[in-house]
């Protein structure tokens, strides 16, 4: 049931995601040839006006095929044909709307079930928010010049940045702001450093609070993808603790397992919960200007905005069939690891 969830999950997402790039496209009078969902041999295809809508062999990944990579095509309707700051807004749609859906999803989870505000509910005998006065009811605003909005961002900030010894906190109670410094402290029977302030429960809200709060919680998982690519460049955490397809659809089955006896509402929601991950960080994993990658070639589209002129697309398939060719690698090597921690 897990496969059959995952696969649904990711042909959603990207689907949606080759939407963006589908919509700005027919916005800026670009022809798209294709618009496929999978890869490999075509299954089902449908002709319908300029685009062919087809579904291919292999569930994984997508297409919008518009022509831009033949450099010698300039007729009308052509990407190539346009200018630079339509191709890079068509270029930009499929990761932005990646986050669009992350929103949309927080929205409607938010609303079932409400959000964590970041006002502790209490503070924990031995730790440092104890000692230095910190009560039920003070509202945390800032962590080491970090913004916080809702109680993920606290459990963010502590979890990825293990090293700091101590943090500036600015607190809110009845008005007036405060400034603390807090020194995480793991006591005996603690996995990990704490900082002694207990979480709140949820508060449900209406749709404008829903809005509200579901942009900032699409704001802390961009926070935690960058916070984790900042790992993972510092050596904090190794390739082993990447997951790919493998890894994926094994968490997917893990979640259902654990939301199924609860019935199909609690299924629906935290599969939407793990769906808000795979899209934000598609999101900004595709932003990243890595050749083949959507980023990778917004970086060349900048670089012929200030240039004014076109970088020769002999070189730019160059670089971006290395690109293709590195991420081929690490996917096998991404996968070799998922399939070794299921045994």
């Amino acid at each position: 049931m897990g496969i059959i969830i995952a696969i649904l999950l990711f042909s959603f997402i990207i689907i949606f995601h080759e939407l963006g790039h589908f919509l700005l496209a027919k916005a800026n009078g670009i022809r798209v040839e294709e618009f496929s969902l999978g890869l490999g041999p075509t299954l089902i295809g449908k002709q319908i006006g300029e685009t062919k809508f087809s579904i291919k062999l292999l569930p994984f990944g997508g297409a919008c095929m518009m022509g831009e990579d033949d450099a010698d095509d300039m007729s009308e309707g052509s990407f190539n044909s346009k200018s630079v700051w339509a191709r890079m807004s068509v270029i930009a749609a499929g990761p932005v709307f990646n986050l669009i859906l992350a929103w949309i999803m927080c929205v409607i989870i938010i609303l079932a079930v409400g959000y964590q505000p970041a006002e502790i509910s209490g503070v924990s005998e031995g730790y440092s928010a104890e000692e230095q006065g910190m009560q039920a009811g003070d509202v945390i605003k800032e962590i080491n010049g970090r913004n916080v909005h809702i109680w993920n961002d606290i459990s963010l900030y502590t979890l990825t940045h293990p090293d700091e010894t101590s943090l500036e906190i600015v607190y809110e109670r009845d008005g007036q702001e405060y400034n603390v410094v807090i020194e995480p402290r793991q006591l005996e029977g603690d996995q990990s450093p704490k900082l002694g302030v207990l979480s709140p429960g949820y508060v449900r809200t209406g749709i404008l609070g829903a809005m509200e709060y579901g942009a900032y919680t699409v704001k802390y998982w961009v926070n935690y993808t960058v916070d984790s690519l900042r790992m993972l460049f510092t050596g904090k955490v190794g390739i082993r603790d990447l997951s790919g397809p493998v890894g994926i659809v094994d968490a997917v089955d893990s979640v259902y397992q654990a939301s199924a006896p609860a019935g199909v509402t609690a299924v629906i929601l935290n599969m939407m919960n793990f769906g808000v991950l795979v899209t934000a960080n598609l999101g900004i994993l595709n932003l990243l200007p890595i050749p083949a990658l959507d980023g990778g070639r917004l970086v060349f589209l900048i670089v012929e905005a200030v240039r004014r002129k076109r970088i020769p697309p002999e070189k730019e398939g160059m670089v971006h069939f290395a690109g293709f060719a590195l991420l081929m690698v690490l996917m096998i090597v991404v996968m070799y690891n998922d399939i070794l921690k299921l045994f």
